[in-house]
């Protein structure tokens, strides 16, 4: 069978296209890309980015900001005096306020369960109580999870949701109270 036609041809090089031009144009066009609120309103387009964020009393290279202290050689001490020369004022303090506030808030709980997976849950434990092999056997098992998966499935519900899972089993015995 023959090969595809120029397939093992050389790559011949472009003189003729001006590759400064382009690094250059990409160059221009690439503005930093602020995630924080806080710091995208304070950013004044006509600094550099180290002005910037030195006026916010933020560090460009945290490697200069924190130094690793070197060993101290044997008998001699070291003085620091990187520090002192290297202070700056700040003159937007308010930055620097607002992230250390929203950094000191509480995380929100985001994990939630698929509706699909309560649901499911929720059928088995009413139609079966807690027995699970029954549970492994029954007809909207689709995915065939075994006694042991089909527990763990539950766990993982009863922790996520305590509180519903309680008023559930609760009415599971008002109904079952109700029909005896």
């Amino acid at each position: 069978m023959p090969k595809a036609k120029g397939k093992s041809r050389r790559q011949k090089f472009a003189y003729n296209l001006n590759r400064k031009r382009l690094y250059r144009s990409a160059r221009r066009r690439a503005a930093p890309r602020i995630e924080c609120s806080h710091v995208r309103h304070a950013w004044d387009p006509a600094k550099s980015v180290a002005q910037n964020l030195a006026d916010m009393g933020l560090a460009e290279d945290p490697n200069k900001a924190v130094p690793i202290p070197k060993k101290k050689l044997l008998g001699a001490e070291m003085e620091i005096d990187g520090q002192e020369k290297g202070k700056k004022t700040v003159r937007k303090p308010y930055v620097l306020n607002e992230m250390e506030y929203e950094a000191s808030l509480p995380e929100k709980k985001s994990n939630t369960l698929s509706r699909d997976l309560i649901d499911y849950v929720r059928y088995m434990i009413q139609n079966h109580g807690e027995n699970y092999k029954e549970m492994a056997r029954d007809e909207k098992n689709y995915y065939q999870d075994t006694p042991k998966q089909i527990k763990r499935k539950i766990n993982v519900y009863k922790n996520f949701y305590p509180e519903e899972y309680k008023d559930f089993v609760a009415s599971l015995k008002q109904e079952k109270m109700d029909v005896q």
